[in-house]
């Protein structure tokens, strides 16, 4: 039998995380193995339980969720954790420095059960971003942002992608595009576990953690330019 989904809760709403508790406790596949109020005990609770997926609200008393985000993705013991931001408004503009911090995506508290599920399932998976469409719109408007108020750290970016091949610099801007494997394969005429194989070494010459952080990049570095319509 396969092991269950474990997920970390981490909400100063007590209400809400009871929700989310028996929600997600229902599930066959997936249970709560910890409930935090805020990001210090999120962070000692993420250390001790290792949970696949931790479900983190951004603005909590003391240490917020930017901040506890931030320490377990940077903690090498806790590399397997994928963190989901939960925010009230989806144009919340810690979400980019979430991903950045090294958040896997970000869902609305206002999302629906079964997307809340597939989320954690996502998440867990390392496949894809959250909230795909809004999340790509908001990387685009906030680095938008940073580009008017100049480049960071020029010429750095596009060292950055040296060291990729043109095959794995195609496959990062159809990631960047929100395609899944088996969409990104039929527009190169390759099969999925050929893009998976490419994305994984993506990631791993660029230190992503997975698909969230690749769409980070390839929106720094200018390999995939904002929309502006």
């Amino acid at each position: 039998m396969t092991e269950p989904i474990t997920v970390l809760l981490a909400d100063d709403q007590a209400l809400l995380r009871s929700a989310f508790k028996v929600l997600v406790d229902s599930e066959p596949d997936m249970r709560v193995v910890g409930e935090a109020a805020d990001g210090a005990e999120a962070v000692a609770l993420a250390r001790l339980h290792a949970p696949d997926v931790v479900l983190m609200d951004i603005r909590m008393p003391g240490t917020d969720g930017l901040a506890a985000t931030r320490t377990i993705c940077s903690d090498p013991a806790l590399a397997a954790v994928r963190v989901v931001m939960l925010t009230t408004f989806e144009v919340d503009e810690y979400v980019v420095q979430s991903l950045r911090a090294g958040a896997s995506g970000f869902l609305g508290k206002g999302a629906e059960p079964d997307e809340l599920l597939a989320a954690i399932r996502i998440a867990a998976a390392g496949e894809a971003l959250l909230s795909p469409v809004a999340t790509k719109g908001l990387i685009a408007k906030f680095l938008a942002q940073g580009e008017a108020r100049g480049p960071q750290r020029p010429g750095a970016a596009p060292v950055r992608l040296d060291v990729l091949t043109v095959r794995e610099r195609e496959v990062l801007v159809q990631v960047a595009g929100g395609l899944s494997n088996d969409e990104i394969g039929e527009r190169l005429s390759v099969s999925p576990l050929t893009v998976k194989t490419h994305v994984n070494r993506a990631m791993a010459k660029l230190g992503a953690r997975d698909r969230a952080q690749l769409v980070v990049i390839a929106y720094e570095s200018g390999l995939v330019r904002p929309r502006t319509d």
